[in-house]
């Protein structure tokens, strides 16, 4: 931008002179710098610009992160215990006691917090694989989102050189007296249509950049590679046993967590023992002092036995539910299976017979237009066909791309 503002500095009195040029040059300049500001990327970089930058899994690496360093608080032993007695308890003389005391957990309830810190990170690690696997599928669909966008364009120009072409062809026609003046009229208010739809399009295109850029989460204007094919190719469908996969290892890591859970309030039933440590005088004579020990007894243990069994139901929870996202996903992979062979049907009969229909058309009625061989109606239907069936191709390619994107990253549901 800096560099574009130098070069309008650059402009002279003398351009002035000239309003339209100056306008056209000031106008051309604004178009390269924006052009040159953008960053072409792959597919593949996007995603991998995404899953560096994107927020959701910085805080799930920080969850991560937490639940690791929570593994040192395995050991939990009870406050430090320090008591100071003064007066008269030995004798007439006022004397002193101090002790100190200290419980700490026995059996196997340090082993029990240790694993169940364990399961949390790794839970904690399967949130943010389901994380990750929908942003990739965020950002491809972005992308080709983009794509599609990039190919109406494309549309649109080749119509726009169509009509006025035509245009030409109908302005010669009406010089020689071979028509009337409603061709004329027809086909400019045509080429006026395409080139609203033109400056429409752009702000179409520049939302779709938005999108990619909001998913990638870059400052950057990053834009797709104009070298990527327009239509989405699936390379295998591994991700289908990927998607039931990640949901699987994230129920099952559930239900790990709420076993340990139960294991740790089991354990927490346990006595703790107690160690401890005095001096005092007696009689005003010190220094006397000597060691105790003692248990602590949850006597009244209902309390974790009632959280345990707490857990193990939401055990039992964590089982119906991948059960009900396995059967869920199951089923909506068939769907997009039938969707995705219906979409690559209509695709194929466009790329292998309607694409070459619509150019067939498109040249042949130019021609006899051109040569006076048809008229000006039967010029416009067969015209309108053609672009028609280049209209559906583009959309059968979105649709196709959709569907296949679909059927390679299947929604993953996990409540």
């Amino acid at each position: 931008m800096k560099k574009l503002l130098y070069n309008l500095r650059k402009i002279t009195f003398s351009n002035f002179a000239h309003p339209l040029r100056s306008l056209r040059l000031i106008a051309f300049m604004l178009a390269s710098t924006l052009i040159s500001a953008q960053t072409k990327i792959s597919l593949e970089k996007a995603i991998e610009l995404a899953k560096s930058n994107n927020i959701d899994l910085k805080i799930a690496d920080k969850e991560i992160e937490k639940q690791t360093i929570l593994k040192k608080t395995a050991f939990q032993a009870d406050p430090l215990q320090v008591q100071y007695q003064g007066g008269q308890f030995n004798s007439a003389d006022f004397d002193h006691n101090v002790s100190v005391q200290q419980f700490f957990p026995i059996g196997n309830i340090t082993k029990a917090n240790r694993q169940l810190q364990e399961e949390l990170v790794k839970l904690a690690e399967k949130r943010k694989a389901l994380s990750s696997y929908e942003i990739e599928k965020a950002v491809t669909l972005a992308y080709y989102q983009y794509l599609y966008g990039v190919s109406i364009q494309r549309l649109n120009s080749e119509l726009n050189e169509i009509y006025t072409k035509f245009l030409k062809n109908a302005e010669l026609r009406f010089q020689t007296g071979e028509s009337g003046n409603i061709e004329v009229i027809s086909a400019k208010a045509k080429v006026k249509e395409i080139e609203t739809q033109k400056a429409q399009l752009e702000y179409d295109l520049a939302m779709y950049q938005k999108q990619l850029q909001f998913f990638v989460q870059t400052d950057e204007n990053i834009v797709p590679d104009e070298n990527t094919a327009l239509q989405y190719s699936i390379v295998n469908q591994e991700n289908n046993n990927k998607a039931l996969g990640l949901v699987t290892d994230y129920y099952q890591q559930q239900i790990s967590v709420y076993q340990k859970e139960t294991n740790t309030f089991k354990a927490l039933r346990t006595p703790k023992v107690g160690l401890g440590y005095f001096a005092q005088t007696i009689n005003t004579e010190s220094l006397f002092q000597g060691f105790t020990a003692g248990l602590q007894i949850p006597l009244f243990g209902r309390v974790n036995s009632a959280k345990a069994k707490a857990s193990e139901i939401s055990m039992s929870q964590s089982q119906l539910a991948l059960d009900k996202s396995k059967l869920t996903l199951n089923l909506q992979i068939q769907e997009l299976q039938n969707s995705f062979e219906k979409q690559q049907k209509a695709l194929n009969y466009f790329q292998n017979e309607g694409l070459q229909y619509a150019d067939q058309i498109i040249n042949t009625a130019q021609k006899s237009y051109a040569n006076g061989d048809m008229s000006y109606w039967s010029y416009i239907s067969f015209l309108n066909q053609a672009i028609d069936i280049k209209k559906q191709y583009t959309e059968a390619t979105h649709s196709f791309n959709q569907s296949a994107i679909e059927l390679q990253y299947p929604s993953i549901k996990n409540n």
